[in-house]
């Protein structure tokens, strides 16, 4: 039995139909049991995973963006069940540094034909995250892009950075190092699994979800003057080559800040959590090539 839990926006959506309509014509020639899960509110997906890992589910897929897949993963008895992936959202980030394909059939494909691996993801103060935490401009644009109404698409995204570039103030924070805690002000610190954000942005081109390391990049303070240079090296995937940022790897990060900050994980917005973060070393089953 397979139980996918679905984006109930996604589900609406007339590519579903498709979508769908691939599923089970590849399940039911196959002679595989299935049935499709809806999520009708915000973190719904959490408790249809948790609920379906309690009746003893043993293969659960998640069928959305990266925020569904963030959802699902936070209700998972990751020693108990397989996780499987088929995008079908807006943003599918994490997907590519696994090469999961965008393909509804190749993805299903993968979790009919490949054995779990072991993955790695991190925990955030007691959240799970697959492949990005962080804060910093970038969780000051998304911020905007959800309050714009008026534009769409990669028009709002490009217009909520200018006005978040404009307004940018940096962070400052005490970070925790193994002689004590250090003052710091940064544009981004954020704690890496997969390679990129934003809708494909390359913030970390060298992180490996299998490796049992998580990567720690700090953008720190710089001439507002050169914010713009450094964007486009964030573009060109050459952010970590560049003297401003620092970048290492760890098993944990602590960052206590000077005022509350929103949390980006996975994509998805938190605003009450501590800047508490750690590796779990090959903890969750995932299908992939």
């Amino acid at each position: 039995m397979i139980d996918f839990i679905v984006n109930g926006k996604a589900g609406y959506a007339r590519s579903w139909l498709k979508t769908k309509r691939k599923i089970t014509e590849i399940l039911e020639s196959k002679g595989i049991e299935y049935r499709f899960h809806f999520t009708e509110y915000a973190k719904h997906a959490t408790k249809i995973a948790k609920d379906l890992c309690e009746q003893g589910a043993t293969d659960i897929v998640a069928i959305g963006g990266d925020g569904t897949v963030n959802e699902v993963l936070n209700g998972l008895a990751v020693e108990k069940v397989n996780f499987g992936i088929i995008p079908h959202g807006s943003g599918n980030d994490f997907v590519d540094s696994v090469s999961i394909p965008h393909k509804v059939a190749d993805a299903l494909n993968v979790i009919l034909n490949e054995s779990p691996k072991p993955t790695d993801f991190l925990v955030c103060d007691g959240v799970r995250g697959l492949n990005i935490i962080g804060t910093g401009i970038d969780v000051e644009i998304l911020q905007r892009c959800e309050n714009n109404k008026i534009f769409k698409g990669k028009l709002k995204y490009f217009i909520s950075l200018i006005i978040s570039l404009i307004k940018f103030r940096f962070y400052d924070f005490k970070l925790k190092k193994e002689d004590g805690y250090h003052d710091k002000s940064a544009m981004i610190i954020c704690c890496c699994n997969g390679r990129n954000f934003g809708g494909g942005i390359p913030i970390c081109p060298i992180a490996v979800a299998d490796d049992n390391k998580m990567e720690f990049i700090l953008v720190n303070k710089m001439n507002k003057a050169k914010m713009v240079g450094y964007l486009i090296k964030l573009m060109q995937g050459k952010l970590l080559e560049q003297t401003f940022c620092e970048h290492v790897t760890q098993d944990e990060v602590e960052a206590i800040f000077d005022h509350p900050v929103t949390i980006e994980i996975d994509g998805e917005l938190y605003n009450d959590l501590k800047f508490d973060i750690h590796i779990e070393k090959g903890a969750l089953k995932l299908y992939r090539p």
